[in-house]
């Protein structure tokens, strides 16, 4: 049986998309991928939060624009219940190129640019968001802001 905790992560996370492809991110050696962001320090707005993370992830500044929706999430990790929610924000960054490899600033965590047309196929977590994002950008306006894979 699996330890249980009693604390939630509350995460800040970008949607950066050129040229039709979505900036991802994975652990080194890890199957899944996420999108870029992390931890909301405790008194830190969360737009502050995303555009600390990317500096410090990527060595690039961001513009953190709309909130496009929170999803919570619960999945397992080392046999232990993680559970977070992540605050989803549009991303723009001049200096990122969908055409080129995405550079790390850390030795344990690397970026990618999957296509937008087959992101139900990838590996993104939460899978919510495979579903959620190209309806954020369709035409219709009528997409779920909030979702959870409890």
């Amino acid at each position: 049986m699996s330890a249980l905790r009693n604390d939630i992560e509350l995460i800040a996370r970008g949607v950066c998309i050129k040229a039709g492809k979505l900036l991802v991110c994975h652990g080194k050696g890890a199957r899944n991928t996420y999108l870029p962001g992390g931890h909301i320090e405790f008194g830190e707005k969360a737009q502050c939060s995303l555009g600390r993370e990317m500096k410090e992830e990527m060595g690039v500044r961001v513009t953190v624009g709309r909130f496009l929706g929170a999803v919570e999430h619960s999945y397992k990790r080392k046999g232990e219940l993680q559970h977070e929610v992540n605050l989803i924000f549009r991303m723009t960054c001049k200096a990122l190129d969908s055409s080129r490899e995405a550079k790390s600033c850390e030795d344990y965590i690397e970026f990618s640019w999957v296509p937008l047309t087959g992101l139900r196929k990838t590996t993104l977590e939460p899978h919510v968001l495979r579903m959620l994002i190209p309806r954020w950008f369709s035409s219709a306006s009528g997409a779920d802001r909030w979702s959870s894979t409890m």
